[in-house]
């Protein structure tokens, strides 16, 4: 099921168990646009998360995620969770709900081989693999994948046997993400297995931090805070893992917001500065041109 619109919670007479039934029962998309949106917790089916524009926000066990353009999250079958949208910017949401025995069986297929899927094509799947529930990157053949998808619904419509054939890719790349992530974690310098991923697990989670609280006032004693890691052991292993420095990488992602809101908004380039959580103009205007080659206002008016 193909929808372009996202369903309205609050409205009177919204019935939310007929609109949750519905997952059990079809694969289901929304790529719509939309400048206010909520839901309450509520246990959800395996499901893939991602905007094309603006901010879409996740509460998962505690912890708040903001997913922007160019990231993604993945939620896990019976995961409970929350997601809204603030009033005001206009965001594209792309949200892939995959009903569970389809799942199943294309997860099947993936991790298993060629020899043992002939031996038996008809088995029954066990239960569905668990993916890390952190903020990822979108790598080329995922996005190529989901240009292909978004192409598709808007020919076709949703078409179900069209939009079926490819979700079973989307999720083949799914897993060959979730393989990167655990080769990634190798790159920990740790010598037990167990060592380097629990603080694979912990980076990431400083890494969501710098995505997530990028308007906060963040520093290194913050983000060691919530991550749970010493400040040297922070600094040593995010660069190993992610080839920069906290300090470095937080400053990538408050330009790429900027840039963002620069493009898509009429804010004053004052207001930017302290949503992406500049120091002030200055700092913000010297970050931009570092990293962008011009003033934020010529990035603004190429664009106009």
């Amino acid at each position: 099921m193909y929808f372009t619109s996202l369903p309205d919670h609050t409205k009177p007479g919204f019935d939310e168990q007929l609109h949750f039934s519905k997952f059990k029962k079809h694969n289901i998309i929304f790529n719509a646009q939309s400048s206010h949106a909520h839901c309450d917790d509520h246990i959800g089916c395996l499901s893939f998360k991602t905007v094309l524009r603006g901010e879409e926000w996740y509460g998962i066990n505690h912890r708040r995620l903001a997913v922007s353009p160019g990231r993604f999250l993945i939620l896990n079958d019976d995961q409970t969770y929350s997601c809204h949208i603030h009033k005001g910017e206009q965001v594209n949401v792309l949200s892939i709900f995959f009903k569970k025995e389809f799942a199943s069986a294309v997860l099947h297929d993936a991790l298993h081989n060629e020899e043992n899927l002939l031996d038996d094509p008809f088995s029954r799947p066990g239960k569905i693999l668990e993916f890390s529930q952190t903020l990822q990157g979108l790598e080329s053949p995922l996005r190529l994948q989901l240009s292909s998808l978004i192409a598709a619904l808007e020919t076709s419509g949703g078409d179900a046997d069209q939009t079926d054939e490819h979700l079973v890719f989307l999720l083949h790349d799914l897993i060959r993400s979730h393989q990167s992530e655990i080769a990634r974690s190798k790159k920990v310098d740790a010598v037990k297995p167990a060592t380097r991923a629990e603080l694979y697990k912990r980076l990431c989670t400083a890494r969501d931090v710098l995505h997530s609280s990028y308007m906060d006032k963040l520093d290194l004693n913050k983000i060691s805070e919530v991550s749970c890691l010493s400040v040297p052991q922070l600094i040593r292993q995010f660069k190993a893992v992610f080839n920069t420095t906290p300090h470095r990488y937080l400053g990538a992602v408050r330009v790429r917001r900027a840039a963002e809101l620069l493009e898509f908004t009429d804010k004053p380039v004052h207001e930017i500065t302290w949503d992406c959580g500049f120091e002030n103009v200055s700092a913000f205007c010297r970050a931009f041109k570092s990293a962008y080659g011009v003033q934020p206002l010529r990035l603004r008016k190429k664009g106009a």
